[in-house]
């Protein structure tokens, strides 16, 4: 069964109880949220993973990709990203190569590491149509769905599905216009396709087969956003809410087999249209978690938008969105090394985090208000064991050493919170009067 089904009918997975431990929430609720669809844990049953929860009232995680490109294809560069991705907090992976060997290179990524693992499937597809037959227009229907079944055979946790990109999409998309077109790969691959053959998407004709495999393995569908915006002129239009209907509409279906779902959201954005698009995504589909990729909030900081999507991450966490997508500082330029994944992965968790203070600081700003002690107290061990990259903070101080040890370099000796601790908290109240 399915974590959904067990859900259903009452029953507390070993999953359910790490994820409620995680959270310090009581694991009934979890399993009511999980068993509604609120709740996901995607966790293959062909491998063993960390249980990651995604959905209403848990943290906000964060997902990190690696993959080769058709330019550069280095394993060794991809596991050390992963590594480096792991290192710096991301919740889970997602697989995404496009060059090389990409069945033993998803295979391997995921015998090494235990937190669950997404991808795109239409992407092996449309490579091998290219290599096969020279284009990817020419990819067979079957192979679309085989490749979906090797990839669960093989244990990803969560897969990126096409399925809503059908013809009336397309109408809509056609008839308003874009000026930065369409910009996900998969949807770009379907599209295509579709045009061509002059044919519905196999996607959505044949999602009844594709919920029999995902039932079969546990797989969670994250429901793909084709339609996202690849510039702020083009978000919240017409052809991304078509999709969304059709998204929510998949997703009831999906709960009628007890397939667990998450629903993506769009990429570029601006910021004063995500808590619109948070609502209209939790309305839609029936309060199935949200995955915003990105998001970018403004179209020209190249070199820098992880910091543009950090921005974003925050007011998706703090509207109600439950995982991100990073983006890195190659975003838009190339694809990123180690380093990148690194900033990556700290620039949209810290936006995330600073999202999910603000719904409820006691809950999850337990560590920012005990910060607030050891920031008083002058406790350097303290605050360090606090960070959320401890190493990384030692490490600045220790570059740029105080002569006394309980200050830093900023201010040294006028240091404001030592003062205020030698004369005003000492001071007598009625001084004052």
């Amino acid at each position: 069964m399915t974590q959904m089904q067990e859900a259903k009918k009452g029953i507390i997975t070993q999953a359910m109880k790490d994820v409620a431990k995680d959270e310090k929430l009581d694991v009934e609720y979890v399993r009511k949220m999980v068993a509604k669809g609120y709740i996901a844990i995607p966790d293959n049953n062909q491998r063993e993973t960390v249980a990651v929860g995604i959905g209403q009232n848990l943290r906000t995680k964060v997902n990190a990709t690696i993959g080769t490109s058709t330019d550069i294809i280095d394993l060794d560069d991809e596991l050390t990203k992963a590594k480096a991705a792991e290192e710096a907090g991301c919740d889970t992976l997602m697989e995404l190569s496009i060059g090389g060997d990409l069945d033993y290179i998803r295979r391997t990524v995921l015998s090494q590491t235990k937190k669950p693992v997404g991808s795109v499937p239409i992407y092996q597809t449309a490579v091998e149509s290219i290599e096969k037959n020279g284009s990817v227009i020419d990819m067979d229907a079957d192979d679309m769905i085989k490749n979906i079944e090797k990839q669960a055979k093989d244990g990803i946790d969560f897969m990126a599905i096409h399925c809503s990109v059908n013809r009336e999409t397309l109408k809509r998309l056609k008839r308003q216009g874009r000026k930065g077109g369409l910009v996900s790969r998969g949807g770009s691959f379907i599209s295509s396709w579709m045009v061509h053959h002059d044919a519905e998407n196999p996607l959505y004709e044949n999602y009844d087969q594709i919920l029999d495999i995902v039932e079969e393995y546990d797989v969670c569908l994250s429901m793909a956003n084709a339609m996202r915006a690849g510039a702020l002129t083009d978000s919240t239009d017409r052809a991304q809410i078509q999709e969304l209907i059709v998204l929510g509409e998949l997703v009831d279906k999906a709960r009628e087999r007890g397939v667990q779902t998450i629903v993506e959201g769009p990429g570029h954005i601006p910021i004063n249209e995500i808590e619109t698009n948070i609502n209209i995504q939790k309305k839609m589909c029936n309060n199935a978690p949200f995955y915003m990729l990105g998001p970018i909030v403004t179209d020209i900081a190249p070199a820098y938008d992880h910091i543009v999507s950090a921005i974003g991450a925050a007011q998706c966490a703090r509207y109600g969105a439950d995982f991100i997508c990073y983006v890195t500082p190659a975003e838009h330029l190339a694809l990123p090394d180690a380093q990148d994944v690194k900033d990556g992965v700290i620039a949209t968790k810290i936006g995330a985090h600073a999202g999910d203070i603000a719904i409820d600081m006691e809950r999850f700003g337990e560590d920012d208000i005990k910060m607030a002690d050891a920031r008083k107290q002058l406790n350097w061990a303290e605050q360090y064991q606090l960070a959320m990259w401890p190493e990384d903070a030692k490490a600045i101080r220790d570059k740029r050493p105080p002569e006394a040890d309980d200050t830093c370099t900023m201010c040294g000796n006028y240091c404001a919170v030592k003062i205020v601790s030698q004369w005003l908290d000492k001071a007598d109240i009625d001084v004052f009067d």
